[in-house]
């Protein structure tokens, strides 16, 4: 089974959420009865989770390419 494959989906989906997150914390989107809801602490939250899950998409493609196919 191909790791590399496996990975970047999670990569893309950590990525979204901080996206959401960090939307969240503007208040562009979400409920305003949710916790994040402009909050200036999930503005940079958001941004961790976002550059992670990019780091991890960017590792999952890196292994795909670089591994021969089988």
């Amino acid at each position: 089974m191909r790791v590399g494959i496996l990975i970047v989906p999670v990569g893309v989906l950590v990525m979204m959420f901080g996206i959401i997150f960090y939307l969240q914390g503007n208040s562009i989107v979400g409920p305003t009865s949710s916790f994040m809801y402009s909050n200036p602490k999930w503005i940079v939250n958001g941004q961790w989770i976002a550059v992670s899950g990019a780091l991890i998409l960017a590792a999952g493609l890196g292994i795909s390419l670089r591994l021969p196919r089988s």
